[in-house]
């Protein structure tokens, strides 16, 4: 009985570990992957309300994608990536900036 004893909080410390190494690897849904040699986007949005968003970042096409994406960093928190080419995004990307120049 001892050895099945022993092997219990072995067993119960890799149960939790795994667990923990399995939560600090989850993200929220629709949120970009970060630091990766690929596109962070996978999914994009078409549009977002204005108020929502607290910066944009723009990344250009190169050796990690070949796409542009658009990734907003909204009030929440939470970021998303919105597609580059919907005319809303358009809108948002030169009101940010005129935002931006303005300051």
């Amino acid at each position: 009985m001892a050895p099945a004893a022993s092997s219990a909080p072995r067993l119960l410390r890799a149960a939790m570990l795994l667990l923990l190494l399995v939560a600090a690897g989850r993200r929220a849904a629709g949120a970009p992957v970060v630091n990766e040699l690929r596109c962070q986007c996978l999914q994009t949005l078409q549009g977002i309300h204005l108020k929502n968003i607290q910066s944009v970042k723009v990344t250009t096409p190169g050796p990690h994608c070949d796409q542009t994406e658009v990734i907003a960093s909204l009030k929440t928190g939470q970021e998303v990536c919105l597609n580059p080419t919907a005319p809303m995004v358009k809108k948002i990307i030169d009101k940010m900036l005129n935002k931006a120049s303005a300051n």
